[in-house]
């Protein structure tokens, strides 16, 4: 890709102000800057409230500690699931989207007021939610699933949230528009962007979703519509409550590829490859949502199995590739840089001392292996009868939201706050480890879950010992112990999260100023960072490492694939 020069692009009466970024060239635009910066920060924010709520939930599910009694549970609760699947991941994904426009492509922000618009709209809608969640009245939980009815202001406050990101992903479309007309880059986008507009096309899908069943559902909490059918309100919100975990998979790939770019000079294997694999989670990924429905009677069989057993494979298909690309790219990028030795030299002389990789490829393994097979397994309508309404779901996506996405962002953080604050990272040698410990506590609190409803452990109530029960009911020894590793592996996940909070925040407010001469990053970039925003692929599939890893997983997959189906089989011993 060929960058334009700015005093060379047409003058189309816009005025924009731009500075180059002096370790990658990049040029940033000041109001993309700006709103980076504002949304970013409004992600941690949330996090660390969602986090702490986390906790809490964890530690009451650990049945030697049960801190929270039954009514603070289900609030706290409900506060998580909005917190950490909503207002953490979509703030950050805005900011993920405007550095894939703006800042990669070298253009200006579209109608940055508008983007400021959508910004207050998501703070308000964020913080009411909280408000309406803190005072009592809206213990709904994630899933707000009627007759339960929350106040009329919890539903507003989605609706406004989401009004405000569909028009920040609108600000994205008019960016990629403003780039092509002010020929700021030659050719085809980027991969990055490519990613990233993946994400934005599943968002305005989630989002009308959101609409299409919150604005009946907010009238129906004023008392101006007197029924919300259950079934009908379950299958058009998962449209969106799993469809928006669908904007994170686009998004944390994209981000995988920008750090492997930026870290260690990867290109794509092939670009038409990679692009297909986004391509296939356009058209396929939404269909996932079914697996929360597969117990639904209402739903026809043929629904069911069309869903789950056709279409969502060529989804599995899409994630896969990535699998293959995404670690391929990195060993070809380090073969390159001279670490040729064997099958793994190139992943053990890998930067793992520097967090934004670390945080990457343990993103991109524990997604894989955690959150990948598992919700195979959880969309396979068969086998989802061994699981629905246990544990194993949270466990499942945490493994795909926590392990992955989170993990994911958090590692993009460590690029964010020197490339576009300006400021290095505080605590290297903390830094360091950050991302193992959230990553080990993340992926303890996923395979415990799992574990604990392999056995059958309620999802969703509070005591697992189900003290006040009407008839006494035991969970196997193992569940208990299952449990209480889960809250010990939430514990060290928490730890995670406080460093990686207190380092951002402390890197924002008191790091070392960038814009210096002579400045130099703690954790420095690739010398070939810049071409994380060129067209271009590497062109081998000389990966002997790769495909050994490739390999293990293919056997992991399988054989945890018919393991349950064994389990199954015993069911039906029983019938």
């Amino acid at each position: 890709m060929t960058t334009i020069d700015p005093a060379a692009a047409p003058d189309y009466g816009v005025s924009a102000s731009y500075r180059t970024c002096r370790f990658t060239g990049l040029r940033i635009e000041a109001n993309a800057e700006i709103l980076i910066k504002v949304n970013a920060v409004a992600a941690v924010l949330f996090l660390a409230l969602g986090g702490l709520m986390g906790l809490l939930v964890a530690l009451t599910r650990w049945p030697a500690i049960q801190l929270l009694d039954a009514e603070w549970f289900y609030l706290i609760l409900t506060g998580h699931g909005a917190n950490v699947l909503l207002f953490w991941i979509i703030f950050f994904e805005i900011a993920v989207l405007y550095f894939a426009s703006a800042v990669i492509l070298g253009a200006r922000l579209a109608t940055p007021k508008i983007a400021w618009l959508a910004f207050i709209l998501m703070v308000v809608g964020a913080v009411m939610a909280n408000y309406a969640v803190l005072r009592g009245d809206s213990t709904v939980m994630f899933t707000s699933y009627p007759p339960m009815m929350a106040s009329q202001w919890f539903y507003l406050s989605l609706i406004i949230f989401a009004v405000g990101a569909l028009l920040a992903v609108f600000v994205f479309f008019g960016t990629l528009v403003v780039a092509k007309s002010e020929n700021t880059y030659d050719g085809s986008v980027p991969l990055v962007t490519f990613g990233a507009i993946t994400a934005a096309i599943i968002a305005v899908f989630t989002l009308a979703s959101g609409a299409i069943i919150l604005i009946p559902t907010w009238l129906w909490s004023l008392g101006l519509i007197s029924n919300i059918d259950s079934l009908m309100y379950k299958v058009v919100w998962w449209g969106m409550g799993h469809s928006s975990q669908q904007i994170n998979v686009s998004a944390h790939v994209a981000i995988w590829y920008a750090i492997g770019a930026m870290v260690v000079g990867a290109k794509p294997l092939s670009e038409k490859v990679s692009r297909t694999a986004f391509l296939m989670y356009i058209l396929f990924l939404q269909l996932a949502s079914a697996h929360h429905i597969l117990a639904e009677p209402g739903m026809s069989s043929t629904w069911k199995i069309v869903n789950t057993s056709y279409m969502m494979y060529l989804a599995v298909m899409g994630s896969m590739i990535h699998g293959l690309t995404v670690p391929g790219s990195i060993e070809a990028a380090q073969r390159r840089n001279g670490f040729t030795r064997g099958a793994f030299e190139w992943l053990t002389k890998a930067p793992w001392g520097n967090p934004a990789f670390s945080g990457m490829f343990l993103s991109l393994v524990m997604f894989g292996f955690i959150g990948g097979i598992s919700g195979v397994v959880l969309g396979t309508e068969q086998l989802n009868v061994l699981m629905h309404n246990t544990i194993y779901v949270p466990g499942h996506f945490h493994g795909t939201v926590v392990a992955g996405t989170t993990l994911a962002f958090m590692a993009m953080t460590y690029l964010v706050v020197p490339l576009i604050f300006q400021r290095d990272i505080v605590w290297p040698g903390l830094a360091k480890w950050q991302p193992f410990l959230f990553g080990i506590g993340a992926g303890g609190i996923s395979l415990f879950m799992m574990g604990a409803g392999t056995l059958g452990v309620s999802r969703r109530h509070w005591d697992l010992a189900l003290t006040d029960a009407a008839h006494a009911f035991e969970y196997p020894a193992a569940a208990y112990l299952m449990m209480a590793l889960n809250g010990i592996f939430a514990v060290i996940a928490a730890v995670g999260g406080i460093l990686f909070i207190l380092i951002v925040v402390l890197s924002i407010l008191g790091g070392t100023r960038l814009d210096r001469a002579g400045a130099r990053l703690n954790f420095p970039l690739h010398d070939r960072s810049r071409e994380v925003a060129e067209y271009g692929s590497h062109g081998t599939l000389k990966l002997p490492g790769t495909i050994i890893l490739v390999g293990i997983f293919f056997a992991c997959f399988v054989l945890y694939y018919f393991v349950n189906w064994k389990y199954l089989s015993e069911l039906w011993l029983f019938r």
